[in-house]
């Protein structure tokens, strides 16, 4: 008698993955070069504006303050981008039900989806961090920190993507996603300033948005100083995870807006 081949675990998960990587892979001059020459313009416009009248932290350049911040904001936009963009286009193009046929499990989904997103996203990072390296002097004061929040606050914007890409039924949705929700956050993250140069009602307004947490943390694992106590912005953003996370897995978990 013939054996019967054996299942191989995960095989549904591992193929998902491979799609999505190879989506943005085959068009890296596009999803990966586009944005950092964008974070590039940013660093030389505003350093070239800025850098002798803004003073940050003591003994830090403004140059080197923004760099950090614009390795974390490309991270996150691309991050969201990659996830979001992959569901609408399979919903839109009627291809999201090669995706769902197969006895992927809601958990295999999520995971596929939010751990390309978080490639893409640190993948663009590196290549931010290295082109403006050039323009600056990156010290690592805590490196475990800045790869914590590096894939942390990846991880939160791919599930946001995930979970917007789940909600729209058009690109319309999507872009309002981002141009309404995404984009402020992030510009309003203190990327480009320290919230403490904000008036004090600015300031709890700032501390109220995740985002910020994001990047201070980021920067604290650079230059081993931040706004706030690294191990808020840490608790902080961990919890943003658990809470998109567990929002992302009963939409797929549902199958809403998907198989119904």
């Amino acid at each position: 008698m013939q054996a019967q081949p054996q299942a191989q675990p995960l095989r549904g998960f591992r193929t998902l993955l491979r799609k999505e990587l190879l989506r943005f892979s085959k068009v890296a001059f596009q999803t990966v070069a586009a944005p950092i020459l964008t974070s590039l313009l940013y660093l030389m416009i505003f350093a070239h504006v800025l850098e002798n009248r803004v003073q940050v932290f003591e003994r830090l350049g403004y140059t080197s303050f923004l760099a950090p911040g614009l390795v974390m904001m490309a991270m996150l936009q691309n991050s969201f981008a990659n996830s979001s963009s992959s569901l609408i286009q399979s919903k839109i193009t009627g291809n999201m039900v090669f995706v769902l046929l197969p006895p992927l499990s809601h958990r295999e989904l999520f995971s596929a989806y939010v751990l390309a997103a978080v490639l893409r996203g640190l993948t663009v990072g590196l290549g931010v961090f290295l082109v403006t390296a050039w323009f600056t002097r990156p010290s690592f004061a805590h490196p475990l920190w800045i790869l914590s929040f590096a894939v942390m606050g990846s991880a939160i914007l791919g599930t946001m993507g995930l979970i917007a890409g789940i909600w729209a039924e058009k690109f319309d949705q999507i872009a309002a996603f981002q141009n309404f929700i995404i984009m402020p956050a992030t510009f309003l993250s203190g990327v480009f300033y320290s919230v403490q140069s904000l008036p004090p009602f600015w300031q709890s307004v700032s501390h109220l948005n995740p985002f910020f947490y994001m990047v201070d943390g980021f920067r604290y694992g650079f230059f081993g100083v931040s706004d706030v106590p690294p191990m808020l912005s840490l608790a902080v953003v961990a919890g943003a995870l658990a809470l998109t996370a567990a929002l992302a897995l009963q939409l797929l978990r549902s199958g809403y807006k998907l198989r119904h």
